[in-house]
């Protein structure tokens, strides 16, 4: 079993002590490093090289923003999982010319956390769901992302779905079970996943 590696760029002691509490649970998953801002976290990176960041954005001396440039810039095969409060579409889009591989909401539960970092280093993304399917598009075509996905077959239902599903990202048209059908067969992990496979096997052209 490979142990995913983990830092953590953000300011509050508190917070980070919290991630790690979360994170020990899973023995597959390893902190090895904290830093207070993005600067601190650039310095430790040569000799201590994460699979995963997990970046705060509001830090004293350099903020998430710019250290998630300089990080896609010098390492880019680290990942950046982006955590901040704030869930907008115009924000996020600019999350993801940044470099960023994902974001989370900080109030997120400890099974999200976990389970956005499985899905990014699986297939190199992670996006609370609901997300438009431009963000998706720029996602994959700014950070030059090929994701990997499961080859079952699917049924022409499942097409079907995969099409209303990208035009109606919330979900509401489809019942729990055909979605958790659909996941199963693509091997992603959320309707963002599904939405994005749609997009790459050209399943959905708008």
């Amino acid at each position: 079993m490979n142990t995913i590696k983990i830092a953590i760029a953000d300011d509050y002691p508190v917070f980070r002590d919290g991630l790690k509490a979360i994170l020990s649970s899973a023995p597959d998953i390893s902190v090895i490093l904290e830093a207070d801002n993005g600067a601190e976290l650039l310095d430790a990176l040569p000799t201590c090289l994460p699979d995963i960041i997990l970046m705060d954005l509001k830090m004293p001396v350099m903020g998430g923003m710019e250290a998630t440039k300089l990080v896609r810039e010098r390492y880019p095969q680290i990942k950046v999982l982006v955590i901040s409060m704030y869930e907008d579409e115009v924000f996020i889009s600019h999350l993801v010319k940044t470099g960023a591989n994902g974001y989370l909401l900080k109030n997120a539960e400890p099974e999200d956390i976990r389970r956005a970092i499985y899905a990014v280093t699986e297939n190199g993304y992670y996006f609370n769901e609901p997300i438009a399917n431009n963000l998706l598009r720029e996602l994959i075509l700014k950070n030059n992302l090929s994701p990997t996905f499961q080859d079952s077959p699917l049924t022409e239902d499942d097409i079907k779905w995969l099409r209303i599903l990208s035009k109606h990202p919330s979900g509401e048209l489809i019942n729990a079970e055909v979605r958790k059908e659909l996941m199963r067969k693509t091997g992603v992990r959320n309707t963002a996943g599904l939405i994005m496979y749609a997009l790459v096997k050209g399943l959905v052209t708008e």
